[in-house]
């Protein structure tokens, strides 16, 4: 089929820091974006291609001296193949910054422009997800690893919710310390995967 599905999201991440007397949150990043999503087709047996195409706003919501935030332009094409149940899925991205970048002028250089993605799934089971990016200006990375399983094949007739790990190492994980280089690792609870 030619046709194309637009789509809309808003993640809304927020940096929970527990360690502190009054557990402030300590950064919140708000990313809507718009994008089309054109539908899988099937190149071989099991061999599916898709890709998307999108603007993204990332922004940590606040104005004057504290406020950070970009736009991109993305493209994304993927690959996926179906192996005994399981989705196989991987792709390159590449984004160009748009619009004003004076919140936070040398992003570039810690978050890059081009990344890649990939994931192995089970619809009813465990699903592995990792990003990477890098930039080329000035080499600095970041890789994101994030592990889920629902909680319902855990635990007959618990909530419809994920277990949820993560690990995070590189630079630009979020807006207020994307200079810096970080590694982190979560565990929880998440609606949707």
């Amino acid at each position: 089929p030619s046709s194309v599905a637009d789509s809309g999201s808003i993640t809304q991440r927020m940096f929970w820091d527990l360690g502190r007397k009054s557990s402030p949150f300590r950064n919140v990043d708000y990313i809507p974006e718009i994008f089309y999503l054109l539908p899988e087709r099937a190149v071989a047996d099991g061999v599916l291609l898709t890709g998307q195409a999108g603007f993204q706003h990332m922004s940590n919501g606040r104005d004057g001296d504290a406020s950070r935030s970009f736009n991109t332009f993305y493209v994304q094409p993927m690959a996926t193949f179906v192996l005994s149940g399981y989705r196989i899925s991987a792709g390159p991205r590449a984004w160009l910054y748009t619009g004003s970048l004076s919140d936070n002028p040398d992003i570039r250089r810690y978050r890059g422009n081009f990344g890649f993605n990939a994931d192995i799934d089970r619809d009813d089971g465990l699903r592995l997800s990792t990003t990477g990016r890098i930039s080329a200006q000035s080499g600095r990375a970041a890789l994101d690893a994030e592990v889920s399983y629902p909680l319902q094949s855990l635990i007959g007739g618990a909530p419809n919710l994920y277990v949820f790990g993560q690990g995070f190492a590189g630079y630009g994980e979020n807006l207020l310390d994307y200079r810096k280089r970080q590694t982190r690792l979560r565990v929880g609870f998440g609606i949707v995967r």
